[in-house]
Formats: structure tokens, sequence, C-alpha cells
């Protein structure tokens, strides 16, 4: 599943490794050095001014001017909807049989 994170962004779900407070970034030495690192590799997408939340991800960091709670819930609403059941197959066999 897919997971819309703002500034024309989509990402895969089971892509998503951690969705981080934007702050949270500054306030510790290793994130600081993570991301910089990853901005020198060109793995670092969406603009950092107005940025509330940052997506890490197996290959990139995003920023996001999305909230984290909008994001978790984004992503808790893909997983529910992929841990419904599929009955589309039982309503197509029950509407050929009504023929």
């Amino acid at each position: 599943m897919f997971i819309h994170i703002g500034n024309d962004h989509v990402i895969q779900s089971n892509d998503v490794i951690a969705i981080l407070d934007f702050h949270l970034i500054s306030s510790s030495s290793i994130m600081e050095e993570m991301v910089t690192e990853w901005a020198v590799q060109k793995k670092v997408l969406g603009p950092m001014e107005d940025a509330k939340s940052v997506m890490i991800t197996k290959d990139i960091i995003y920023y996001s001017q999305l909230s984290v709670s909008t994001l978790k819930k984004r992503a808790s609403m893909i997983s529910t909807i992929s841990k419904l059941d599929d009955y589309s197959e039982e309503i197509k066999d029950e509407e050929s049989d009504q023929e």
C-alpha cells in the first residue's frame, strides 16, 4: 500500500522505518549527523522550511509539512484497509448466479 505524505510524495508503507517530529532532528546530534550525511548523498527530499515531520524510509528521508499524527493516521488507515478481507470474488459469483 501507499501513503501520501504531502509535497507530491507518495511512498510505500512497508518502506517506512520511522515517522518523527521535525524538532527531534535538531535535538539529537546523531540524528543531525545522519540527516546531513544522507543530504550529502542526495537522499533527502522535501522542503525543510515549514516541515513538521520527518519520514525515514529504507532509502530516503522525506521532510513533510504534515504533522506526525496526520501521517500516523494515514499509515494506520492503510494498515486497516490491508487487513480487510476481499469478498469481491464472492460478490461476482453471486451476481453471475442471479443472471
